[in-house]
């Protein structure tokens, strides 16, 4: 006789919710699904366990009476109402979990070589003037403007100023899925990022999803974050005016930060016709054209007519764009860019000096096989 497992339909369906798993996507693999969620009948314990893995459950979760709370491991900066008022979603929740393990693992790292706390990490508060954090920012990290224009586009000078970030201590991740695993996409629509902040191994995430001109702007929010030395999970945009002081504070100090006013003033053409101005603009600064209709609206050269008109113009536009951009590349590098060369060096040489169990390390930098782990360490330099 099989043995059913009397399951709340409750809980099955507050699985299926918090995994963004519609029924009908995994009735094929439970035929009896709709009759689970009914009450009609229960699973047997196998029949839960692969419940449990498609919606990336834990299953001791499932046997609860209710569902549980799952709030936001960190403080919720999201502007969007439907992102704010919706549960967050597994994918969230564990990227934010595997940063915090990730973390945690390479604060230990930093205060066994007696490193020393970075200054910048909480060094600002929201009453700072905008343009005095933003050119203290840009002198911590080596920020030049000149030389972002002379980068031949805007995957280049991303990958430039993550390599800044990380050289001043942060660890940058950018990543399109949960961990490794591709079955995960992460949704723009939910986050653009988030910061943990913390002296001694501050990070920053981006969703890789986003296009890479949106990470741009995501990543230097989120080290405003980092300079208020707060943590927090952001769906930040150029254009946006959020309800909340510390958004529009990190929002302003971000697009003063890629697109200085004093700099725009000296290089806008209002000669131009509106569109082929945005794009030498974005081009030159390498942000997307929507930071260059924040930034003329700043100016003075659009009024609020006109800077709503065109930022819905351009969203359209840009939304096309990135559908077209993503693309593969080449796994060790984006394995460096998803876990951050930085963690990953720190990684890879506390494991062949034997600190660092290898189920550890693997488990952190989400590979599986030790020829992958020891072909990253080669392209580190290092040699086990």
């Amino acid at each position: 006789m099989t043995t059913r497992v009397p399951i709340s339909p409750d809980l099955l369906n507050w699985a299926l919710e918090r995994a963004g798993v519609s029924a009908d996507a995994l009735v094929e693999k439970f035929p009896k699904l709709h009759e689970w969620l009914a009450g009609e009948l229960a699973p047997t314990l196998k029949q839960l366990e692969a419940f449990a893995t498609a919606t990336h459950t834990a299953i001791g979760l499932l046997f609860l009476p209710q569902p549980p709370e799952e709030p936001l491991p960190i403080p919720d900066f999201r502007t969007l109402p439907e992102a704010r008022l919706s549960r967050p979603s597994a994918d969230l929740l564990d990227t934010i979990y595997l940063c915090q393990q990730r973390q945690a693992w390479y604060r230990d790292h930093q205060r066994l070589y007696g490193a020393e706390p970075l200054a910048f990490v909480g060094s600002a508060s929201v009453t700072d003037e905008v343009s005095g954090v933003a050119a203290v920012i840009a002198r911590t990290i080596g920020f030049d403007l000149a030389e972002r224009g002379e980068l031949p586009n805007w995957s280049e000078a991303l990958r430039r100023l993550i390599t800044q970030f990380e050289k001043a201590g942060v660890l940058v991740m950018v990543s399109g899925v949960v961990g490794s695993n591709t079955r995960r996409p992460l949704r723009v629509e939910e986050f653009r990022g988030f910061a943990l902040a913390d002296a001694l191994a501050p990070l920053i995430f981006i969703n890789g999803k986003d296009s890479k001109a949106a990470q741009m702007f995501t990543l230097a929010h989120e080290l405003a974050h980092l300079w208020l030395g707060e943590s927090g999970v952001s769906d930040s945009q150029a254009i946006t005016r959020p309800d909340e002081e510390t958004e529009r504070w990190c929002n302003a100090v971000a697009a003063e930060l890629l697109v200085p006013l004093e700099q725009l003033r000296q290089i806008h053409q209002p000669v131009n016709a509106l569109q082929e101005e945005m794009q030498r603009l974005a081009r030159w600064f390498k942000v997307s054209t929507l930071v260059i209709v924040r930034r003329l609206y700043d100016l003075g050269a659009l009024d609020e007519e006109m800077l709503w008109r065109t930022y819905r113009e351009e969203l359209e536009r840009v939304k096309a764009l990135v559908t077209r951009e993503s693309g593969g590349g080449d796994f060790y590098n984006s394995l460096g860019a998803r876990v951050s060369k930085r963690f990953a060096s720190a990684v890879v040489g506390s494991t062949l000096e034997g600190q660092t169990p290898f189920t550890d390390a693997f488990r952190m930098l989400g590979i599986r096989k030790s020829a992958t782990f020891y072909e990253e360490a080669r392209r580190l330099g290092m040699h086990g």
